[in-house]
């Protein structure tokens, strides 16, 4: 029997799930409202970017440069498109 957590968590077997997964208390909470609201939709959020096939060699350059990747001055946009997803 799913026990209730009251009036805060709106989706109590969820948010019992989460936590036996390992979850904090303040993440499964948050992740068992949002899925519990019908307005929002968590899974959905996030991937705005294009894929970076879809970027200029120069944009992945400037991002394997943010990250510090070694090397990325000799590299092809494919190598630089593995290396960043490394």
């Amino acid at each position: 029997m799913v026990k209730s957590h009251g009036n805060s968590i709106k989706d109590d077997k969820l948010y019992e799930d989460l936590r036996d997964e390992g979850y904090s208390k303040e993440k499964a909470a948050r992740i068992a409202n949002a899925k519990a609201n019908p307005d929002m939709h968590p899974s959905e959020k996030g991937g705005k970017a294009p894929p970076y096939e879809q970027w200029t060699k120069e944009d992945l350059y400037d991002r394997a440069k943010e990250l510090e990747i070694a090397g990325r001055s000799g590299m092809t946009k494919d190598e630089l498109i593995a290396a960043l997803r490394e």
